[in-house]
């Protein structure tokens, strides 16, 4: 069975390599370039029971686990580690008093309080997510697949409307298939000009990666954070293994633009973040700074990914809308999914809660206003 994936961020590079990894003959297509959107640029954090009490439990789980046994045969090249999680809080405009534990974390500010423990490193974990993705693809173009580079045009259809055989790209290059696969992110929502698809939306978010003179230990870092104008902030601060440190937890206003490559900070969204990350860590004062940047994050109108097959579209799928959570799920996502494309039972997740049916499509009409 051939399979055509189009988009190489996290979930398309992740059911690249499940389905490779069966025997399955696959072509990835992308337009710009491996993990260049948001699955380059998040966090890259992992939670085994963080999504309990929501449909994504299972999925999570299965995924959490899975992280530990693909690290592993991949040889782990993109720094996946177990890891202790805090939490804590500061403000810079009033006091918080001194509750809490300031020798957890002991590399915060002095003044970040309410510390406490939210997760041990049989619950919480963390990797890099570039080159996680690009791990993924690589393991993938060696099991035999191919990574192709363009934009998708179309799709390919027989007579009958409802049998997608394929894509075609903007230079008029015919990709063919037994299924089509639709992984781009928030970018998905442009296949509405062709298929029945719920409104995806994006999300702007900044982020920082620092180089600190010296290595942080294997802890994550949830805080709350009141700035100077009184706004509230998330920020989440993230040492990976090898020595650098990813904060993000500043959002953005700008629309999603039609083209990935025009993702970019905004005035002052990324001096003020790393002012937000001094103030909770001082020893990033003198600390290089690898990348400030900005990303998409894609979701649905109720919160939950969309995974299966679209509509009466037996061999049209698509998988995208995982908000946050892309990085963590995107194992079990993949796993399921090629269950459903190939037709076998290997996973123990149930894709029913994801369908796209179970949302409104998207009509065309809107597509120009929501792409930005």
């Amino acid at each position: 069975m051939h399979i055509v994936i189009c988009g190489a961020g996290v979930i398309g590079g992740a059911l690249a390599y499940e389905l490779s990894a069966r025997g399955a003959d696959v072509t990835i297509i992308e337009r710009w370039k491996v993990g260049g959107c948001a699955s380059g640029k998040s966090g890259g954090f992992l939670a085994h029971d963080w999504c309990d009490g929501t449909p994504l439990a299972p999925l999570a789980r299965r995924s959490f686990d899975l992280h530990e046994q693909w690290a592993e045969a991949l040889g782990n090249p993109y720094g996946y580690r177990k890891v202790d999680t805090y939490g804590g809080a500061k403000s810079v405009r009033r006091s918080l008093g001194s509750r809490g534990r300031n020798d957890l974390a002991a590399w915060l500010a002095d003044d970040v309080v309410h510390r406490r423990q939210l997760g041990t490193p049989s619950t919480t974990a963390q990797l890099d997510p570039e080159a996680f993705t690009t791990a993924l693809v690589d393991a993938a173009v060696k099991n035999g697949a191919q990574l192709k580079f363009g934009a998708v045009a179309g799709l390919l259809q027989t007579e009958q409307e409802e049998d997608v055989r394929g894509v075609m790209l903007e230079d008029g290059t015919r990709s063919e298939g037994d299924a089509v696969v639709r992984t781009l992110g928030p970018w998905s929502l442009l296949a509405a000009q062709w298929l029945p698809l719920p409104p995806i939306y994006g999300l702007k978010g900044h982020s920082i990666i620092f180089k600190p003179k010296v290595a942080f230990p294997p802890e994550t870092i949830f805080a709350e954070f009141e700035d100077t104008d009184g706004e509230h902030l998330a920020p989440e601060i993230v040492p990976r293994a090898d020595g650098s440190l990813y904060v993000c937890g500043l959002s953005g206003d700008d629309a999603l633009p039609v083209d990935p490559a025009r993702v970019l900070p905004e005035d002052g969204g990324c001096e003020r973040l790393r002012r937000v990350s001094i103030s909770l860590v001082p020893q990033l004062a003198d600390a290089d700074v690898i990348a400030e940047q900005a990303c998409f994050r894609p979701v649905t109108a109720d919160g939950m990914p969309i995974i299966g097959a679209i509509g009466s579209y037996e061999n049209a799928y698509v998988a995208t809308g995982h908000s946050v959570w892309g990085m963590l799920n995107a194992p079990g996502t993949a796993e399921a999914l090629a269950d459903s494309i190939l037709g076998e039972a290997k996973s123990p997740v149930d894709l029913a809660p994801f369908s796209p049916s179970r949302l409104p499509s998207l009509d065309p009409a809107d597509l120009e206003l929501r792409a930005g």
